[in-house]
């Protein structure tokens, strides 16, 4: 079973408690690095998207799941990380394709946007998609190649 990391700021933990209590009934183990659970509520959202992401590319989980107002700034913040590719999604096709096609080891929600049950259904497509490979692998690879690259 995949362990999951999961992150929030002080704008979603309603919601990550709720994503939790799911995770936890669907057999996943999780490692909570939100503000409330790790930071005692003071700490923003880039640092706990930055800490996930770390864990994410170090192997301590397999997946994370990062959950703020909106879910923007926490993907901006993970796909910082050199490896990582997060991608915010507010419908099941985006999270299917953010796996199947992405090969995205975080998802990113917005507590503001969508609610509970969606956000479990979300979830779930994403949890239960693997990355297919084929045409999209060289796509995935290049943008790996991209993330090398050094500015000028």
């Amino acid at each position: 079973m995949l362990s999951i990391a999961i992150g929030a700021d002080d704008a979603a933990i309603e919601l990550k408690n709720a994503l939790i209590d799911y995770l936890h009934q669907s057999g996943f183990t999780t490692a909570d690095y939100s503000a409330d659970a790790q930071h005692d509520g003071g700490c923003a959202y880039p640092d706990i998207a930055w800490t996930v992401a770390q864990a994410i590319k170090n192997g301590r989980h397999q997946r994370g799941i990062l959950v703020c107002g909106t879910g923007i700034g926490m993907s901006i913040t993970a796909n910082k990380v050199p490896g990582i590719r997060a991608a915010q999604c507010h419908d099941t096709y985006s999270a299917e394709r953010a796996r199947k096609s992405n090969d995205a080891q975080i998802i990113t929600l917005g507590a503001r946007v969508i609610g509970a049950e969606l956000a479990k259904s979300i979830l779930a497509a994403w949890l239960n998609a693997e990355f297919e490979g084929g045409r999209s692998a060289p796509k995935v690879e290049k943008i790996g190649y991209y993330e090398q690259l050094k500015s000028s």
